[in-house]
């Protein structure tokens, strides 16, 4: 039987420990070759019964909410850094109560939390800054794309007082190489060096595909280890998909067929409500049972949207009613976005131990789920 046939009922996301274990290995050892620090991005991974797991090799983990930031001190431990566009003033001590680093989008946001900032204990502070320098393809993705809300240009920073302002954070990169990451350093170095000189620490945000096959871990370790020497800073990495990358699937069942050119087969399960980024990318996910042949069919979703659909496909047989299929490399950005719309059930969540060969159901949702995003 494979691994798809243990899982009970579907739809369900299956994540692979071994995977998963491998990838933060990995990461672990960039960690120790080159002296950097590296978080976990919970905006694209956080699933906290792997978090024992996670945190045996990762520093901590890196927060964009009030929720994550606490989900990240309560269940991920370790470092705690928080960003985000702006912050609410009802939500802002609470932050600071999680956190180990707050970066702020904006001086007016610094200058606004700067007396309670500075008041409090244990927590340093930073800005994120924007080298306008893209290195993205897909505008939705890229950080400074034109008109860009994210980060500060340099030329914001003329006569602006840094005191209590300890680290810079950047992120530019989405699903890119350490090719990438070399030019944008050229560029945030031309524009902030003269910053860069009085800071402890740099985070380098996330974007990193480092646990990708054909990833240039060298080059990353030599960038690090050369800008840790010549600023004498520490250096923070915080990866999200790199952490989950090829480590979770997603496995849902036929329920119809419908006729038409091609066919179309009718799933379980949803593009729309349970994995977002098919159609906001948009991209077209890896099937682990599709083959070349003659039988081509549009996988469409259960929801009442037009276009729900996860892309065509083709197979060496006809599909049936009952088929299990299981999509690829889901598990990153599909728990974390996903939604209840149209009242679509959540997919179950579930863990596969290589060592025993056992699945396991972590969590199963239902009516209440819905109902309780509801009023």
């Amino acid at each position: 039987m494979s691994v798809s046939g243990k899982v009970p009922h579907t739809p369900c996301y299956l994540v692979d420990k071994g995977i998963l274990e491998e990838n933060l290995k990995t990461l672990s050892e960039v960690e120790q070759s080159s002296g950097c620090e590296i978080l976990l991005a919970l905006k694209a991974f956080a699933m906290f019964s792997t978090s024992s797991l996670i945190g045996k090799y990762l520093s901590g983990t890196n927060a964009s909410s009030l929720d994550e930031a606490r989900l990240g001190s309560e269940e991920f431990g370790g470092q705690v850094h928080v960003y985000a566009p702006a912050y609410k003033q009802e939500e802002f001590a609470d932050i600071l109560g999680y956190a180990s680093h707050v970066n702020f989008n904006s001086f007016s946001q610094w200058e606004k939390f700067k007396k309670d900032a500075l008041s409090s204990e244990g927590v340093k502070f930073g800005l994120r800054i924007n080298p306008e320098h893209s290195e993205v393809k897909v505008p939705l993705y890229d950080p400074c794309a034109p008109a860009s809300r994210l980060g500060i240009r340099a030329g914001e920073f003329a006569g602006r007082d840094l005191e209590g302002i300890t680290g810079l954070h950047f992120h530019t990169l989405c699903e890119l190489n350490a090719d990438s990451l070399e030019r944008t350093l050229k560029a945030v170095e031309k524009k902030f060096a003269p910053y860069l000189d009085r800071m402890e620490w740099v985070n380098f945000g996330g974007g990193h595909h480092i646990t990708r096959e054909d990833y240039e871990v060298e080059l990353l370790v030599a960038l690090i280890k050369d800008f840790r020497k010549r600023y004498g800073v520490s250096v923070y990495l915080e990866p999200g998909e790199a952490v989950a990358l090829n480590a979770g699937v997603f496995i849902c069942s036929v329920l119809d067929i419908i006729p038409g050119s091609p066919e179309v087969a009718i799933l379980d399960a949803s593009a729309a409500a349970h994995t977002p980024d098919v159609l906001e990318m948009p991209y077209r996910p890896g099937l682990a049972e599709e083959e070349e042949g003659r039988f081509r069919y549009r996988l469409g979703g259960l929801s009442c949207l037009a276009g729900d659909f996860f892309g065509e496909y083709s197979f060496s047989r006809p599909l049936e009613p009952g088929d299990r299929l299981t999509f690829t490399d889901m598990a990153h950005y599909t728990m974390v976005k996903n939604n209840t719309f149209n009242g679509v059930r959540l997919p179950s969540i579930a863990v596969y131990d290589p060592a025993t060969g056992e699945v396991e159901i972590v969590r199963s949702f239902g009516y209440e789920d819905y109902r309780g995003r509801l009023s």
